[in-house]
C-alpha cells in the first residue's frame, strides 16, 4: 500500500490524517483554514504549508474530499452524477498532480418533479462508503445532520438517491435573526422533554411555519420556560426532516453520521418515533478515503 494521505477540507476547517496499510490513523492535523480563509490562487501554498512534509515521499498518494473541489475551491471538480459507488468515484477524481494528488468530486442526483431539481454534497460521499465500510454492509438508510442535514439511500454499494434539508441553518436563522429568537435563552441546557414535544408537535398535521409561530405563543403565554424553547424548537426543525422522509414509507435501522450533539439528537428522535438507528463519528471520513484509495490501487 503506498503511503496514503487524506484531506478533509470544508467551509471553515481542515482536517488531515496519515493512513496506514490498515487504514489506521498514524498522525493527525486540524486547522481553521477552511476554504473561505484561503485567498484566491493560494490553495496549493497552503496545501504545501500545511502537508508538504507529509507529501516528501515520491510515492504518497493524497485524496481531498470537501468543499475544497467545489467552485469557492482549489479547482472545481465536477459533480459525479447518481447511482454511483466507489468505482464511478474513482473514475471522476479530479488530478491536481497525476497520479499523487487528486480532489473526490461529490455527487449529485436529480430529484422527481416538474424542474427536476439537482441535488449535490461534497465531502458527505466519503462519509457515507466509510460508514457502510465500518458497519459492514451495503446497502442502509444513512443520514448526516448538519447545517444542511443529508438523508441517503444506499443500494449494493452505491448511492442511489439522497435528499438534502436545511435544518440546521434554519435553526440558526430562527433562533439569532426572527422574532422567535426574542424569546429564546440560548444558555439553557439540552431539555430532552422539550425536544420530544417538539419531534411530537412536527407529526401533527398542518404546516410547519403555523408549528414555529407556537414557539413564540408558548412564551407568551408562560406555557415553557425560554430555556427549554431551543429545545423545543430543534425538535419542530428535526421532525418536520424526519416526517417528510418516514411517512412515505416505513424505513430500517438508520445509520447516523456526525458530531456527537447532532447525532444524539437525532438518535433520540428516531428512538422517539420508534426507528432503530447508530451512530459514527469522524473515523468515517478516513475509512472512505483509505476504502477509495485502496479501490483505485487495486484497479488494473
Amino acid at each position: 500500500m503506498r503511503p496514503l494521505i487524506t484531506i478533509d477540507w470544508g467551509t471553515s476547517a481542515l482536517r488531515g490524517a496519515q493512513l496506514d496499510a490498515n487504514g489506521q490513523v498514524m498522525a493527525s492535523r486540524d486547522f481553521s483554514r477552511g476554504i473561505m480563509s484561503v485567498p484566491p490562487g493560494q490553495f496549493e501554498a497552503v496545501f504545501n504549508e500545511l502537508f508538504g512534509d507529509w507529501m516528501e515521499n515520491p510515492d504518497a498518494l493524497c485524496l481531498i474530499s470537501g468543499m475544497a473541489g467545489s467552485r469557492q475551491g482549489w479547482q472545481e471538480a465536477p459533480y459525479c452524477p447518481c447511482p454511483a459507488g466507489f468505482a464511478e468515484l474513482g473514475q471522476h477524481l479530479l488530478w491536481l498532480q497525476a497520479g499523487r494528488i487528486a480532489l473526490v468530486p461529490g455527487l449529485s442526483c436529480l430529484n422527481a418533479g416538474p424542474l427536476n431539481i439537482p441535488d449535490v454534497m461534497r465531502g458527505e460521499e466519503v462519509q457515507i462508503f466509510g460508514a457502510l465500510q465500518l458497519a459492514q454492509r451495503d446497502s442502509a438508510t444513512l443520514v448526516l445532520p448538519g447545517t444542511h442535514s443529508k438523508w441517503v439511500k444506499v443500494d449494493s454499494g452505491r448511492v442511489t438517491h439522497f435528499n438534502t434539508f436545511m435544518t440546521g441553518e434554519v435553526y440558526a436563522l430562527l433562533s439569532q435573526h426572527s422574532i422567535l429568537g426574542k424569546t429564546l435563552d440560548m444558555k439553557g441546557a439540552f431539555d430532552t422533554d422539550a425536544f420530544l414535544q417538539g419531534i411530537d408537535q412536527s407529526q401533527q398535521n398542518g404546516s410547519v411555519l403555523h408549528h414555529l409561530f407556537g414557539v413564540r405563543t408558548l412564551g407568551l403565554f408562560n406555557r415553557m420556560p425560554a430555556t427549554a424553547m431551543t429545545s423545543y424548537l430543534s425538535g419542530l426543525l428535526i421532525g418536520e426532516e424526519l416526517r417528510t422522509q418516514t411517512k412515505a414509507a416505513r424505513i430500517g435501522p438508520v445509520i447516523l453520521i456526525g458530531n456527537e450533539t447532532l447525532t444524539m439528537r437525532y438518535a433520540l428522535a428516531l428512538q422517539h418515533l420508534n426507528i432503530d438507528s447508530q451512530c459514527l463519528g469522524a473515523q468515517a471520513t478516513w475509512s472512505g478515503l483509505f476504502a477509495l484509495a485502496t479501490t483505485l490501487i487495486e484497479t488494473p
